[in-house]
């Protein structure tokens, strides 16, 4: 069994006494603080708090063992689990220093700012515990005492001061940082979550807590699902899932011979499933890697509130330290990265809808740092794709319902294998149909109907040689798991109209009444209605969907076929809860952002039915990799559907004016698209 105790023991060894000599001090502040000594009133109870968080991991860290998850019971286990996150979790949050609201009402705007940001590395903290990181403690210890120290007595210390030391604390160590992250996430020799999975009795629950992540209904309730399962059936679920990840390597004329490692990604609680999965993967001659296990938040407002605390750090010379670190580490574990297959995901929907709350509090990126922002996230994808290419590793992703979405639980998994696993081969042979008739067309004209909005051309790119070339990709159920699509990356220049959808989940925030004008092919206007203030409702799409740019060109034009799928969601109620990754085989989508080819456009791809070549892989956005690669990408792809019933037609219009129905009144209509309309008849 891997040991993180063991492969951390050379960092946690140097930093011992550190640690040792830090904890000491910290328990002076926190009897100085609760005395009120140090007489600094509101600081006071912010560093006796903490002080007390920090006390309280560092000794939970010291018992954690394989024997201690072995001698506490279940019930035991998760009192300790909730008690870790009670300072972040439902009402508590209120009146948290986590909680950028609450903490500039205590200190003032700029100071509650930074402590609140800075309140989150003891967040963190349990993942240090956990994984026994106990040199992370020391470093973050040692600066909770300088920070203490420089506002425990003085009434005029400068604001300026203790941001620095906040901002020299982030551009430390940052070769170290990244290193270990991209080696956590990416190589097989961290095989501690892997290790759980194929040694662990999964019959016993308490494994979970092992994760040190937040445990909930959600998790318990699918591990005792998945434990009761038929195990033909879970088996069946893992063979689509690991099948959908080696055909997408198929389908892109990609190796997948070279490569020696896959990345799992999933939910706490999925663990029977991942157990499978892993006997496929090796059965492929991939070794399985988990970074890190997702679990239900402990509060959804709290990851929103500090989605921009890097305007604390973000300037030129932390952009420019943090690309020189990154581009060292790549080279060093080269091997890894060039070995990386790709994600295999397991998303989960039903989760209760989120509707953030918009706090002034909160810290924001200015226009200077958005843009520095942009050329970090661009330069590292730059780096990146030297060592892992785009156009040599592939993912997959496949999503399953949590026991959140309601009583009927069960039903909603079941129906919703079905949809994961209709045949792919009918699926083909019906798009092609549609890919034939779209692609005779200069347009494509789709046009909502009663109060949705839509009105919208999209324009083909040119085909030279309609015998061996095509626009549109024949997609069923591989990289994206479930059937089925057909999809183009759209002509900018002569994409324009309107595209309005009155409820959609993006990114796991709801938007309503969102629409959006495209003039040659970007965003032109955006809205929505989630807030009484226009301005409100523009900055919450620009901040959501846009960030960090101005506009964004529509990447992608698709047509979902999943009519089963639509059914199902209607039939359930939970068509506003389900994923993108099935909404968008629901209707007409839109993804916003960069192509579906970006970082291999150069890759040639051939549809398996007619063998022809997708011509559709750059637009005018994307070729300027060709002559400005900093210009080429958004970093970013966004789908937004439009549900069938919100349809009045779909219509491939030619040069010369000649319509060609798709879909007209929420059905299919095109010659050898019937069987598509018989979910709707049941």
């Amino acid at each position: 069994m891997f040991n993180f105790n063991e492969y951390y023991r050379n960092l946690n060894d140097k930093h011992e006494e550190q640690l040792n000599e830090t904890l000491k001090v910290i328990k002076e502040i926190k009897e100085e603080t609760q005395k009120c000594s140090c007489n600094c009133g509101e600081y006071g109870k912010f560093f006796s708090h903490t002080a007390g968080v920090i006390l309280e991991l560092c000794e939970h860290e010291s018992e954690l063992s394989e024997e201690y998850f072995k001698s506490k019971t279940f019930e035991e286990l998760l009192e300790q689990n909730h008690k870790m996150y009670r300072h972040v979790t439902n009402e508590a949050y209120e009146t948290s220093y986590a909680n950028p609201a609450y903490c500039v009402s205590v200190f003032g705007e700029e100071i509650g700012q930074i402590l609140s940001s800075f309140y989150m590395r003891f967040v963190d903290y349990i993942e240090y515990a956990y994984k026994h990181k106990r040199f992370k403690m020391a470093k973050t210890n040692q600066l909770f005492i300088e920070i203490f120290n420089l506002l425990k007595c003085d009434n005029e210390w400068n604001v300026g001061e203790l941001k620095a030391m906040v901002i020299r604390d982030y551009k430390i160590d940052l070769n170290e940082n990244i290193k270990m992250g991209m080696t956590e996430k990416l190589s097989p020799e961290i095989s501690y979550y892997v290790d759980i999975i194929k040694n662990d009795d999964l019959n016993d629950l308490r494994y979970l807590f092992k994760y040190g992540e937040f445990i909930d209904e959600n998790e318990i309730k699918t591990a005792e699902f998945y434990n009761k399962y038929d195990c033909e059936k879970i088996k069946k679920i893992a063979d689509t899932y690991t099948e959908g990840f080696r055909k997408g390597f198929v389908r892109d004329n990609k190796d997948l011979s070279k490569k020696q490692n896959v990345q799992l990604r999933f939910n706490a609680g999925q663990e029977m499933m991942m157990k499978e999965a892993i006997k496929n993967f090796a059965d492929m001659g991939l070794e399985c890697v988990i970074g890190n296990i997702n679990s239900t938040e402990p509060n959804k407002q709290m990851p929103y509130d500090h989605r921009f605390d890097n305007a604390l750090y973000m300037d030129k010379e932390f952009v420019d330290m943090r690309l020189k670190a990154f581009e060292e580490v790549a080279e060093e574990i080269d091997d890894t990265l060039r070995g990386f297959a790709g994600p295999a995901v397991v998303e989960t929907f039903g989760e209760k809808p989120f509707s953030p709350e918009s706090k002034k509090e909160c810290l924001k990126l200015d226009d200077e740092q958005s843009q520095l922002f942009n050329t970090l996230s661009g330069t590292i994808q730059q780096i990146q794709s030297k060592y892992m290419p785009r156009s040599e590793y592939s993912f997959t992703i496949i999503a399953f319902p949590v026991p959140e979405i309601g009583d009927n639980f069960e039903e909603i998994f079941e129906d919703t294998c079905e949809v994961n696993m209709l045949d792919s081969d009918k699926y083909e042979q019906i798009q092609q149909n549609i890919i034939d008739a779209l692609d005779k067309g200069e347009y494509i004209h789709v046009k909502g109907k009663g109060s949705n909005e839509t009105d919208i051309m999209v324009k083909n790119q040119k085909i030279s040689n309609p015998e061996k070339e095509t626009n549109y990709v024949n997609c069923v159920a591989d990289v994206n798991i479930p059937v089925g699509e057909v999809f183009t990356s759209p002509q900018l220049t002569g994409t324009n109209g309107v595209l309005h959808v009155e409820e959609v989940y993006l990114r796991e925030l709801k938007f309503e009444n969102l629409k959006i004008t495209f003039k040659d092919g970007y965003i032109d206007e955006y809205t929505c209605s989630n807030f009484y203030n226009e301005e409100d409702n523009k900055k919450y799409i620009q901040e959501n969907l846009m960030f960090p740019h101005k506009t964004l060109p529509i990447g992608e034009f698709a047509i979902g076929t999943n009519t089963t799928a639509y059914v199902m969601a209607n039939k359930h109620g939970i068509m506003n809860i389900l994923p993108i990754l099935i909404v968008e085989k629901m209707g007409p989508h839109f993804a916003i952002g960069d192509t579906c080819f970006s970082w291999s456009e150069d890759v040639a791809v051939y549809n398996p039915t007619d063998g022809k070549e997708i011509i559709a892989r750059d637009n005018e956005k994307s070729i300027l990799r060709k002559t400005n690669i900093n210009e080429a990408y958004t970093q970013c792809h966004t789908d937004i559907t439009l549900p069938y019933d919100g349809l009045d037609f779909i219509a491939a219009i030619n040069e010369n004016g000649e319509k060609i129905e798709i879909i007209k009144n929420g059905r299919f209509v095109l010659k050898g698209t019937e069987e598509l309309n018989k979910p709707f008849e049941k």
